[in-house]
């Protein structure tokens, strides 16, 4: 069964129940706080923590890659780093000798559950960030897409979602082999109700 659509959606685990808020438990992670969620809970921020996942990256080069006025991204960047998703790094000096501080993504999003009343906020900013992500592709064959209709009743949805969130952690905890290069896995499961 294919699930998967390449994307660079940051480890922000949301977009369906697998990931967070999940009565479970096994599940020992701490429940993100109104500000954790709400840091998360917006398109430029997830895609701030994208950029900054495997390079530290200066709030110049932030704003230069999205294409935003870096006043603006500052504002977002200081809001993930007093939340804990992204850590300052060792200060450096820029091309003209300015002060510069990279930022890195914590990858703490990925170690905190978050509850309901925040999942809706969250869908929509994942979705919106997949589908600016995807746009910038030069060609869409690039996105491994594949769609199918389930019928499944509580414990198969159950099942499903734990195989799910086994594979997403088995990921996330996979280190990359020489020559790894940089892809992102969006999975939505939702209630097809033009079946119903």
């Amino acid at each position: 069964m294919r699930l998967s659509i390449t994307n660079q959606l940051g480890k922000v685990n949301r977009s369906c129940r697998y990931d967070e808020g999940v009565a479970d438990a096994n599940d020992d992670r701490p429940l993100a706080t109104e500000a954790e969620a709400k840091a998360v809970a917006s398109a430029v921020r997830l895609r701030i923590l994208r950029l900054c996942l495997d390079k530290a990256l200066t709030n110049k080069e932030i704003a230069e890659r999205l294409g935003a006025n870096p006043a603006t991204v500052l504002h977002h960047v200081r809001k993930l780093v007093d939340t804990g998703f992204l850590a300052a790094q060792e200060e450096r000096s820029g091309a003209r000798g300015a002060r510069e501080i990279p930022y890195l993504a914590t990858r703490k999003s990925w170690r905190l559950k978050f509850g309901e009343q925040y999942w809706s906020d969250m869908t929509g900013a994942m979705l919106q960030v997949f589908q600016s992500e995807v746009a910038q592709l030069a060609d869409p064959s690039q996105v491994n897409v594949s769609r199918l209709g389930l019928r499944l009743d509580e414990e198969q949805y159950e099942e499903f979602e734990r195989r799910l969130k086994g594979l997403f952690n088995e990921l996330a905890n996979l280190e990359p082999g020489p020559g790894a290069k940089p892809y992102s896995l969006f999975v939505a499961i939702h209630p097809d109700l033009d079946r119903e």
